[in-house]
């Protein structure tokens, strides 16, 4: 069954700019117009660098997971690709709660609890983060989330549940392709009539990937560890995923 081709909307004003991305508004007050930056940071923006072809990555591999979480019933705002840096997304509140599934000891956990990098977790563990770079996107944990009002208790459920289901998606998809799925963060965003959506981008900036039989980083880890090879890594990952074409 072929999918129905949508009428693009116009692109209008300047949204929101953030590290990684520009929102747009358009001529259909449901959807967004996102185009995707080549510019880099870690560290809560203290380390910065243009890395030329990086928005064009991580938007065909954003892509490409949105659809593949979308026919195993993920609800996303994703709606199609629009060119090499841009795409259509449905309008959504984002909800000010990063929620990262682990499934290995890496990043900040690592440092935390002092254990060794890359040590295997007996299940994923789902951490919290509030959204705030002026605060360095802290550690919360569910009451925080609750007692504060970013989510109700319907809401926190649905989203830890919806990660744990990305999860089992993406582990599936990137097994295949001789890759581990050390970690990852997921956004969530609220539509106006208040159904809760998977958004932001699945790209190599928000996922630890590993290759399986090197464990090499595939990942953003190389920009924060002045690794090199970021733009390879990331072509690699789109190469592994089905090459540079989604079928958009």
């Amino acid at each position: 069954m072929e999918r129905e081709v949508q009428a693009v909307p116009e692109r209008r004003e300047l949204l929101y700019e953030g590290k990684a991305k520009q929102i747009f508004a358009t001529s259909d007050p449901k959807l967004y117009w996102v185009r995707y930056k080549d510019d880099a940071t870690a560290f809560d923006g203290k380390k910065r660098a243009t890395i030329a072809g990086k928005g064009e990555l991580n938007n065909r591999i954003s892509a490409i997971f949105f659809d593949r979480l979308g026919q195993a019933g993920i609800p996303h705002h994703f709606v199609r690709r629009l060119s090499p840096t841009e795409q259509l997304v449905r309008k959504v509140t984002i909800v000010p709660l990063e929620v990262v599934v682990r499934n290995r000891a890496a990043g900040s956990m690592a440092r935390r609890l002092g254990l060794e990098e890359g040590m295997v977790l007996t299940r994923p563990i789902v951490e919290l983060y509030y959204k705030d770079d002026a605060l360095g996107d802290p550690l919360v944990n569910d009451d925080h989330a609750l007692v504060l009002g970013w989510v109700t208790e319907a809401e926190l459920a649905e989203m830890k549940r919806l990660a744990l289901a990305v999860n089992d998606v993406l582990q599936a998809v990137l097994i295949e392709r001789d890759v581990l799925l050390v970690d990852f963060k997921l956004e969530f965003g609220r539509t106006d009539s208040g159904q809760l959506l998977l958004a932001d981008e699945i790209s190599p900036d928000t996922c630890r990937f590993w290759d399986r039989n090197t464990l090499e980083k595939l990942d953003k880890d190389r920009f924060r560890r002045d690794l090199g090879g970021v733009t390879e890594a990331y072509q690699e990952m789109l190469r592994r995923l089905g090459g540079t074409d989604d079928g958009q």
